[in-house]
């Protein structure tokens, strides 16, 4: 009862608005197979009722854009290192009745680490980005990063195959987003905004900073951003990456990370006896405790995520959380690095190195244990100390955590509206 009162007072505190700128343990749960508690427990709206652990047996166009009458079209991208990606495209609202797509700006979203793009689609027309976007005007593109359901084709590999997962986020940024951004760009004839979130804000940066991709990006809207980790909130991250987890598992020969999977069942029983880590909340957890999420929506998500991702992505995150900077993947040794960067360390992204007229939505939550305040602000600093202040813009919602940003009842409200006005000023 007491819970449910203190989960009660943190969703009536969270109606607040947003600061806007401008410029110990007594049972094992492994022993109950209840250690993935995102898959099996909810507490969103005060219902414990669970939600369904099936993953569901359809594609984001069929299970979500259908059901609301939305049209929804499926392109394959090849990528320069052969992955094959699936791309979808929302090219209008269901009631407009001009369907034609030449003067509508085209926008890409990209998802974040173990998800895939029905993220964006996962509440109802009025509450999801996506549907949100393409009743505004705009062509709706949606992404998926290789490893996901929708994207585990290769032109000679399987993902069987452990050269079939050995990419981090730099791969990810390097032929994975400008893959999709020019395809889109060439079936548009138009520069692109783009959305991401988390991982996918990573990516975006890493770009910019080497002055990648600006002749097809027209803005960017960075939803709680992910770029220093240093200062992370999550126990468990830290933990994971102070003691090598994601090494470990990879020096025993583990490729594919699936976190609803054994080995991610034995990677959580390496940390979950520390009495500081909650691992019947993993998603709190990891992520920070979402203020605004209600129960159809999040079983909506967990019907399409957690998601396999490479071990070695986990790694190179991990990477940042101990070493503080954005850097390019560590092979751990000199020798190494020499072979694959013609240096003993790997390059770092310069982010401050991105250029000031670049449009910027940047939008994080004090309840973020990834996108932390802490480590934001770092980034904050480096991108506005250059920046031309009426291009970038900052919302600051102090009761909002890591999957509020795509999931929450009331972001249309708080971060979906004032964003469409920033790409109808830029």
């Amino acid at each position: 009862m007491a819970g449910n009162q203190r989960r009660r007072r943190r969703n009536e505190k969270s109606r607040s608005q947003p600061v806007r700128k401008n410029g110990s343990r007594d049972v094992d749960p492994f022993e109950y197979g209840e250690a993935l508690s995102w898959r099996n427990q909810s507490y969103m709206n005060d219902i414990a009722d669970r939600c369904a652990p099936s993953p569901h047996p359809l594609s984001m166009c069929q299970s979500r854009a259908a059901a609301f009458g939305y049209p929804c079209e499926e392109y394959k991208v090849t990528t320069e290192d052969g992955y094959i990606l699936s791309l979808k495209r929302i090219p209008h609202g269901p009631h407009d009745s001009n369907t034609s797509t030449e003067m509508r700006p085209p926008v890409l979203l990209f998802h974040g680490l173990m998800v895939d793009g029905a993220t964006w689609v996962m509440s109802t027309p009025k509450q999801s980005l996506g549907f949100i976007l393409a009743d505004n005007g705009f062509d709706v593109w949606i992404a998926n990063s290789r490893g996901t359901n929708s994207s585990r084709n290769h032109t000679s590999l399987s993902t069987k195959d452990p050269a079939y997962w050995e990419w981090s986020w730099d791969e990810l940024a390097s032929y994975d987003l400008p893959a999709v951004l020019q395809f889109a760009y060439d079936h548009t004839g138009e520069k692109i905004h783009y959305i991401g979130h988390s991982l996918g804000t990573l990516m975006i940066l890493a770009a910019f900073s080497e002055h990648k991709l600006l002749d097809v990006v027209r803005s960017a809207v960075l939803l709680c951003p992910i770029a220093y980790l240093s200062r992370t909130k999550s126990k468990l991250l830290k933990l994971a990456a102070h003691i090598f987890l994601a090494e470990t598992v990879h020096w025993l020969g583990f490729y594919e990370f699936n976190p609803v999977g054994p080995v991610a069942h034995e990677v959580l029983s390496q940390i979950c006896g520390d009495p500081e880590i909650n691992c019947y909340d993993l998603f709190s957890a990891v992520a920070g405790p979402d203020c605004c999420l209600n129960t159809s929506t999040f079983c909506a998500f967990l019907e399409h995520a957690p998601q396999s991702t490479s071990v070695r992505n986990l790694v190179h995150l991990s990477q940042l959380v101990r070493n503080g900077g954005v850097s390019r993947f560590d092979y751990g040794n000199a020798k190494d690095n020499m072979k694959h960067y013609n240096q003993p360390r790997p390059p770092p992204y310069n982010l401050s190195s991105i250029p000031n007229h670049v449009p910027i939505f940047l939008t994080h939550g004090g309840e973020d244990y990834l996108g932390d305040v802490p480590d934001t602000r770092h980034l904050l600093r480096t991108l506005v100390k250059k920046h031309n202040s009426d291009s970038i813009e900052v919302i600051y919602v102090p009761d909002y955590a890591h999957a509020d940003f795509i999931m929450a009842y009331n972001a249309p409200e708080l971060i979906y509206g004032p964003m469409v006005d920033f790409f109808k000023r830029h």
